[in-house]
């Protein structure tokens, strides 16, 4: 039985209503459109221009105008068709016999695949493929919203780490105040449980990001939720130095090192390559923002439960909620494309990129560049970031909490901003561009952080840029690893080049509290971090992605007359 080839495909191909239509083409469509002639506007256009010629054709044809009947149910083929076709030759698209052939047999084996199904497949079948496509990239884009999201939560509870300096000023308060329960702690070592985390934070980076490969995101949030809340638990008993160690040193630290290697890597691979930098921006810009609302409750917690019972909340609460919010992040399917629309010669450039494994990176001259650049501009920020509220203490005095603040807001604007600049601009330049900026403010701070009589402002804003800095790594160095060594094992790659922030850390910390122990101010440690700040700036411009050399073109050959030449003898 003849069946328009177009019907429930194309039908921009369909000649009907086209100035070249002759009558004999509109009896052979009538018998290619009549067995679907209710559900075909082609087909009402055709009744209407040509009536004369259809009211010829052998049976009548029942009124266009009749209801359409709903496409679920299937329609029998009405008493005027014509079983015997009409050979004619169309002018314009119409399909040869062989081809219709095809096109018929296809669409009779969708028909039997969809009434042997049940009726939800029948109705899914029955969806057009632009309907199922928006239907898809909305459910994707939805998704991908919810692991976006559910990330930034994670890292707003695992900031904490960033508000040590209040924590290590009651510390620092107990220790100088002293009397029954105070800290006995020797004051350069005031530092240490900040310095141990950081440098727990890196190791836990590697060991979760095998976790997050191997067992997923929701595995690896829960361990890093249990062991903060355990880590916090864990000191509000006691103020013995070695348990403050292990417990906000190798516990919480830990743990944050699981849950923000659970909340990163997951969130990427939900959006297409265009956007690795602002993604990863903006999932650890919540870290950087946690000060905003974690340093008043510590300042309130502090004054009216003390350190211990603030610690004991704290741990309990964090452990809540980055469990719970990692029920919501998982990584996308294997077969998964985060654009399905994007152009070929970008997915042709996201194919090039090596899946390397860990072992690989050790073998690539760029790691260990990036592994130093990285250890220089994370250990110079969290320098600043552990003394902040000592810092601002003398021209601020009581108020210098809300530098803690105003800096977490700095710390994550330039996570932010790092990204979507860096997708711009390129990753290698935003770094060396930052690193250099940073430079220039730690000489700037000698004259404005030594003297007592900064303008509080002054310092607020000096710190707050320093923090921004500092800031940028977290964005660009996720967005270096995707970039250079791919998604496959890109948790445990970035987990090993995240040691340098650890490292950084626990050394440029450590290095800046004795000096200042030492020589009475952080001068020194500011001049130290300065001058690698600009040895990393320059190996950041070695980063930069070298272009390839056009290739040669064949031109075509170009012929001289023999006068020509003779000249030229001549000059020789």
């Amino acid at each position: 039985m003849p069946i328009c080839p177009y019907f429930g495909h194309d039908k921009k191909y369909c000649d009907v209503g086209e100035d070249y239509i002759y009558p004999y083409d509109v009896v052979a469509m009538s018998h290619f459109c009549s067995c679907h002639y209710r559900e075909c506007d082609k087909f009402d256009e055709l009744a209407r221009s040509y009536p004369e010629v259809l009211e010829k054709l052998d049976s009548p044809l029942e009124p266009v105008n009749e209801s359409i009947p709903s496409r679920l149910s299937q329609p029998q083929p009405p008493s005027h068709v014509n079983p015997a076709l009409i050979k004619i030759k169309f002018k314009n698209k119409w399909p040869l016999s062989f081809q219709l052939n095809r096109v018929i047999s296809a669409y009779q084996s969708c028909q039997l695949n969809a009434d042997l199904a049940e009726e939800p497949s029948l109705l899914n079948a029955k969806l057009s493929i632009e309907e199922k496509t928006t239907m898809q990239s909305q459910q994707i884009k939805n998704r991908g919203i919810q692991v976006l999201l559910a990330a930034l939560g994670i890292n707003l509870a695992l900031g904490i780490l960033y508000t040590w300096s209040i924590f290590k000023s009651a510390i620092a308060d107990s220790i100088a105040t002293g009397g029954e329960g105070a800290f006995t702690w020797n004051a350069a070592s005031v530092n240490d449980p900040y310095a141990v985390a950081c440098l727990a934070f890196a190791v836990a980076m590697i060991l979760a990001g095998k976790c997050q490969d191997k067992f997923g995101p929701k595995v690896t949030c829960a361990i890093g939720g249990l062991l903060v809340g355990a880590g916090f638990i864990l000191i509000s008993q006691t103020t013995n130095y070695w348990v403050w160690i292990v417990g906000f040193g190798l516990l919480a630290g830990t743990g944050i090192g699981f849950g923000y290697s659970a909340a990163t890597p997951p969130a990427l691979k939900w959006f297409p390559p265009r956007k690795t930098g602002l993604i990863a921006g903006i999932v650890v810009s919540g870290f950087g923002l946690a000060s905003v609302y974690i340093a008043p409750l510590a300042k309130y917690l502090l004054a009216t439960v003390g350190l211990q019972q603030s610690m004991m909340y704290f741990g309990i609460a964090f452990a809540i909620v980055v469990t719970s919010l990692g029920m919501l992040i998982s990584n996308p399917p294997a077969d998964f494309v985060a654009d399905p629309n994007v152009d070929k010669t970008a997915v042709k450039s996201a194919l090039c990129v090596p899946d390397l494994k860990p072992s690989q990176l050790f073998k690539e001259a760029k790691f260990y560049t990036l592994w130093l650049c990285y250890f220089i501009g994370s250990g110079a920020g969290l320098m600043v970031i552990g003394s902040a509220k000592g810092l601002a203490k003398a021209s601020m005095g009581e108020m210098a909490f809300l530098v803690v603040i105003i800096m977490s807001v700095g710390n994550a604007a330039g996570r932010l901003i790092a990204g979507v600049v860096s997708d711009k601009l390129g990753r290698a330049m935003t770094l060396a561009i930052m690193l250099t900026f940073q430079a220039v403010l730690m000489f700037v701070a000698i004259p404005v952080l030594g003297n007592n009589t900064s303008s509080p402002f002054l310092v607020a804003a000096l710190v707050t840029a320093m923090v921004f800095n500092y800031g940028t790594n977290l964005s660009l160095f996720p967005s270096f690893a995707k970039d250079s060594w791919g998604m496959k094992n890109f948790g445990m790659n970035y987990g090993i080049l995240f040691s340098a922030w650890g490292v950084g850390a626990f050394t440029m910390v450590r290095l800046s509290e004795m000096l200042k122990v030492k020589t009475g101010s952080m001068d020194t440690s500011f001049i130290v971090a300065g001058i690698l700040l600009l040895v990393g700036a320059m190996m950041a411009m070695s980063l930069r992605t070298k272009k390839a050399a056009a290739p040669a073109t064949a031109t075509e050959p170009i012929f001289v007359e023999e006068e020509d030449l003779v000249p030229q003898e001549v000059r020789n």
